[in-house]
């Protein structure tokens, strides 16, 4: 995958490496200081222009550090085509307002391979193969 870094992640020393042996996804950080007040959303950026590949998605997602705190991302898919900037969206669901620190890891970056098949339109319900979940949906397979 081939990454730019914009001028100001370049001068704030801030690395992009590849996850550690283990680790799922890279490190995303904010290259500017803010507050989000609960309740708020707020688009962070990244200084990060990727070319993920043909065939695969960037998909961005919470930090167990960050999402403690009551901030989650938002509309966190980057489609491989895309070579703008990586923003992340953020909402803080908590109680309090949070502050970003520069430089602080806000998000993790996972790349997946994507499903591109031929869909094929059945006329009944019944058409689609039947599965020991069938239509259960939230909680149907236990707590």
């Amino acid at each position: 995958m081939r990454v730019y870094r914009n001028e100001k992640l370049r001068a704030l020393g801030i690395e992009f490496r590849a996850p550690r042996a283990g680790d799922a996804g890279y490190d995303l950080c904010a290259i500017g200081a803010r507050r989000v007040e609960s309740g708020q959303r707020a688009l962070v950026d990244t200084g990060l222009h990727l070319e993920i590949p043909p065939g695969y998605v960037g998909l961005v997602k919470d930090r167990s550090s960050v999402a403690s705190a009551g901030i989650h991302t938002l509309a966190g898919v980057i489609d491989s085509a895309y070579r703008g900037e990586l923003k992340i969206l953020i909402a803080n669901l908590g109680d309090s307002p949070y502050q970003i620190r520069e430089g602080q890891k806000i998000a993790q970056l996972l790349i997946q391979p994507v499903f591109n098949e031929a869909v094929n339109f059945v006329d009944s319900l019944a058409d689609l193969t039947s599965s020991e979940r069938g239509a259960g949906g939230f909680g149907s397979t236990g707590e």
